[in-house]
């Protein structure tokens, strides 16, 4: 599907049930999907009841989670408790092909747990280089070079697409490098471009291999390319990188504007009109109900100006109800065993 001219906002509720707010909130056409956090989740048969109410509402939207493992994994009690990337990267250099198959493992099985209790999407995986600097990324790399990196990733991503899952890559392009969190200020990365290049090679190469249906830049700024914004304000970065560069063609998720990285590109409208121009096609808006309902009017707004643009449809990306057969259920607790036995935890 062409998401070029579509754009929407991906939002979040406060509780673990929809309220009546939430319900006619949800309701607008402008919003195209749900982010779930750990506030959201108690068990996971409250979780199935969560996305199924959200479902009834409104059929068409996506629900999405970040579920890499590690430090960065919503849903817990319940689910498997699934490893760090950063641990496959020794196991890789001891047995590569084992490793790559326990990778593929991890996305099946991530992926296939969510599915079950109807949520569609994990904003993985994470691309970024890890240069042991990094107060945010840290573990959540999957290795310290590029080739690592792209090889354990794309198996990871081969497992999700297995269980029905499509790919979110981030943190274009590269989050690795720089100390500071952008959740908590603005990061800047003063490399020359041809370091930046190389941390950009896991982009290229699995969107030249089509695994990824979705890219999430960083709230970073890299002056070598675009002194004056971030990634996911730049169309230097979006435009003439990625899109023509790279030539990716599928969905351009913004980190979430709400981050302290977004902020020096101003308020909520202003946020949501930078991203829009760079070419997001789905701004993420959390943790701020007020915020997010600044966010829905701007592209309410723009879309009204701009009669080429159309609201944006996840719905392509919303996989069938999975069955939990007795295979699935052993390949699980293989994979399960298999963690344990690797010491990965």
């Amino acid at each position: 599907m062409n998401y070029l001219n579509q754009i929407g906002v991906i939002a979040d509720i406060a509780g673990t049930q929809l309220t009546p707010q939430d319900q006619q909130f949800l309701q607008q056409p402008e919003i195209a999907g749900i982010i779930l956090f750990s506030r959201n989740f108690t068990s996971p048969e409250q979780l199935a009841a969560l996305t199924q109410a959200i479902h009834e509402l409104r059929p068409d939207l996506l629900i999405s989670v970040d579920q890499e493992g590690g430090r960065v994994q919503r849903f817990r009690e319940g689910f498997t408790r699934l490893p760090a990337m950063l641990t496959l990267e020794s196991l890789y250099q001891e047995q590569p092909q084992q490793t790559l198959t326990l990778a593929q493992d991890l996305g099946w099985l991530m992926a296939s747990e969510l599915t079950e209790y109807g949520v569609h999407l994990s904003y993985a995986p994470v691309l970024d280089i890890e240069r042991d600097c990094s107060q945010v990324i840290g573990d959540r790399a999957f290795g310290h070079d590029a080739q690592t990196v792209s090889l354990l990733a794309g198996a990871y991503i081969d497992g999700m697409s297995s269980a029905g899952m499509a790919a979110v890559g981030k943190h274009f392009p590269g989050h690795g490098a720089v100390v500071a969190d952008s959740h908590l200020e603005l990061p800047i990365d003063d490399r020359p471009r041809s370091e930046l290049d190389y941390d950009m090679q896991p982009f290229a190469e699995l969107i030249k291999a089509n695994k990824l249906v979705g890219i999430m830049p960083a709230h970073v700024r890299y002056p070598a390319v675009d002194p004056h914004h971030t990634a996911g304000f730049s169309a230097l970065w979006l435009q003439t990188i990625l899109r023509q560069q790279l030539a990716f063609d599928g969905l351009i998720f913004s980190d979430d504007l709400s981050m302290a990285g977004a902020a020096a590109a101003g308020g909520y409208g202003e946020r949501s009109q930078k991203a829009i121009h760079a070419g997001c096609n789905a701004l993420l808006a959390c943790n701020n109900r007020d915020a997010a309902i600044e966010v829905v009017a701007t592209v309410k707004q723009i879309m009204a100006q701009q009669p080429t643009l159309t609201h944006l449809n996840l719905s392509g990306l919303i996989p069938p109800k999975p069955s939990l057969t007795p295979a699935v259920q052993q390949r699980r607790q293989a994979i399960q065993q298999t963690i344990l036995s690797s010491v990965m935890l």
